[in-house]
């Protein structure tokens, strides 16, 4: 339900037939990625905010300026907001956008990463620590080094190895990447370096952390997605191929790799072997919301699944100010995950 439809809604019908309400409602909040850290539920959002800047492709509305973490005891209770995590104006490097952040935990230290545009309009990565997973975090003094794009996630596997997922094409900058630096030719155009229709498409990128988790131990690779043939999505396959908001769980030993397929507002996964892939298209997981954008995360609790996301049914479909929910999580007996519909039929 993107936003050309918003003056055919009926949100009070739409709030009666959604399958869940917003966690919380004295803030607008978005992009929320979940963890269990001590037993409790730690939710990372972005937070809306009205900056008062116009829609356009490039996401300049989407101004949000700092981060608040969101605690619950379960996915049924409560939903507590453990106030100021991170401004921007504490971050040396950063300039604005603190968009889609996530967390991670290692020996008793909680890392939030955060991406932000630095003082050239460039989008990179940062990294800031606490002892607490509520913060409030100290950011680094730089960027990720080599770090660039949006929607940073951060998946530790079995063997204790942390990996970094990340990118998002249009206002996320990954193609204009595509030669490995920044090409700032047509710098109001986010279709400027797309690939041609009948051309792979452009993946999330994927990078071991090093053993502190402040920097990449790699250059960053392709986490390519394919089709059941084996071959790579093609980027007009706009119903499948990534767009952004990465996420990686696993399930009975096999990686999961979520993501938004963007302007077509879909939740969908691939199945891999290996946390690099390459992951075979699955299906989807979340029908649109209402609003533009679409961003969830993945995290189990007490041995069951659950998905967090966002829509915009709070604030009438406003496409900026957003509500994160969370909805159970199903996997069949083959590994698949059931389709969720965010309203009820």
């Amino acid at each position: 339900m993107p936003e050309d439809n918003i003056d055919h809604l009926d949100f009070e019908a739409l709030k009666a037939q959604a399958i869940s309400k917003p966690l919380v409602t004295h803030i607008y909040t978005a992009d929320p990625s979940a963890h269990v850290f001590n037993g409790k539920i730690y939710i990372y959002p972005s937070h809306d905010i009205d900056a008062g800047d116009a829609f356009d492709d490039l996401g300049s509305h989407f101004a949000m300026e700092d981060y608040h973490v969101i605690s619950m005891n379960t996915p049924q209770s409560e939903a507590i907001d453990c106030g100021l995590a991170l401004h921007v104006n504490d971050v040396p490097w950063a300039s604005k956008q603190m968009w889609a952040p996530d967390a991670a935990e290692k020996d008793g230290t909680y890392y939030l990463f955060f991406p932000a545009k630095d003082q050239e309009g460039i989008f990179r990565i940062g990294v800031a620590t606490s002892q607490s997973p509520e913060g409030p975090f100290v950011p680094q003094a730089e960027a990720i080094k080599e770090s660039f794009s949006i929607d940073p996630a951060v998946f530790k596997d079995d063997d204790g190895s942390y990996y970094m997922y990340f990118g998002g094409i249009w206002g996320g900058q990954l193609q204009r990447w595509r030669t490995n630096a920044f090409i700032n030719e047509q710098p109001e155009s986010p279709f400027a370096f797309l690939p041609g229709d009948n051309e792979p498409a452009l993946c999330a990128k994927v990078a071991r952390l090093t053993d502190d988790l402040l920097q990449l131990a790699e250059v960053p690779k392709d986490l390519v997605i394919v089709d059941e043939n084996g071959q790579p999505l093609l980027q007009g396959d706009k119903d499948r191929r990534f767009f952004e908001a990465s996420w990686m769980h696993k399930h009975n030993g096999k990686y999961y790799f979520s993501y938004s397929t963007g302007d077509t507002h879909y939740i969908c996964y691939a199945i891999g072997n290996d946390p690099y892939g390459p992951f075979t298209y699955a299906g989807r997981i979340l029908e649109p919301v209402v609003g533009w954008t679409s961003h969830h995360s993945i995290c189990a609790f007490n041995n069951r699944w659950y998905l967090f996301y966002h829509d915009s049914i709070l604030s009438k479909g406003v496409t900026h100010l957003r509500s994160i929910k969370v909805t159970e999580l199903v996997h069949d007996e083959n590994g698949k995950i059931q389709l969720i519909h965010p309203y009820k039929k």
